[in-house]
């Protein structure tokens, strides 16, 4: 079964050759590098959204390395234990967690709105089908999704709520209240704790929380490392760029990766 929407007249769209194409004509190629992009050109607010390709490079560094791999790990025993067929990952960024998820579902779906992000995410795995697209006009037809996954990425419920089956799944992954403490200690006057909590406030009318794990981690980074990941969160342009240089002065910088899962479930 395809998956996908076609984003101008909302019919499905099946795969031609190397096409998308839908009913009413409207077709959309696969790029050399293995996506498609179905964002059109009257659903964007500017020439290229999403993240940069200096942060999404960051970001490729940082992952490889590792040090959330605890996190990649409880997502997948997760899905895995779900037996989840039809999955789509919002946000997908350069692939990280989508690549992994993959293998444990039948099909899966990454979205992203950053173009540059999706160009880098498929070359990991050409068994997910990779999209720009997004959040407020999810690719994936109606009713269509077991298990959509929102990993540090916007939750567009209302979207989430059509392409979701029946009783279908929401995972949301934000930082738990005391995450890269010391990094946002080091970057800031003030550090006010994360409020992952808020999430399950604001979806309450429509989803009904199922579990709610925390995922932690500690790891040591060298300067590089460090570096990388300050580029990747957007601490890399709040924070002052005197705080920002002399914390990129260390050699080495302990940190602790605190994770908070929900998984919610569909209303009837």
């Amino acid at each position: 079964m395809n998956l996908l929407m076609c984003p101008v007249c909302r019919e499905a769209l099946s795969l031609d050759a190397r096409t998308w194409r839908c009913i009413n004509k409207h077709s959309y190629d696969i790029a050399k590098q293995g996506y498609v992009n179905l964002h059109v050109v009257q659903h964007k607010h500017s020439k290229n959204p999403g993240d940069t390709p200096e942060s999404v490079q960051a970001r490729r560094a940082f992952l490889s390395a590792g040090f959330y791999q605890p996190l990649q790990q409880a997502v997948i025993e997760k899905i895995r234990e779900l037996r989840i067929e039809n999955l789509l990952d919002i946000g997908c960024g350069e692939g990280y967690y989508t690549n992994a998820m993959q293998a444990e579902v039948m099909q899966c779906v990454g979205v992203d709105i950053a173009k540059n992000a999706v160009q880098v995410a498929a070359k990991l795995n050409k068994d997910v089908t990779w999209v720009v697209g997004t959040g407020a006009t999810l690719p994936v037809l109606d009713h269509s999704i077991d298990l959509c996954s929102s990993l540090f990425s916007p939750i567009p419920e209302q979207e989430i709520l059509r392409v979701l089956k029946n009783n279908g799944l929401l995972m949301v992954v934000t930082p738990a209240p005391d995450h890269l403490y010391a990094m946002r200690e080091a970057l800031f006057d003030e550090v006010k704790p994360h409020e992952p909590y808020k999430f399950v406030d604001q979806l309450s009318n429509h989803f009904e929380l199922v579990e709610q794990p925390v995922i932690e981690s500690e790891f040591e980074l060298n300067q590089e490392q460090l570096k990388n990941l300050i580029a990747m969160t957007p601490y890399a342009y709040k924070a002052k760029a005197d705080r920002r240089i002399e914390l990129e002065k260390h050699e080495k910088f302990k940190l602790k990766a605190a994770f908070q899962m929900y998984l919610f479930k569909k209303k009837d």
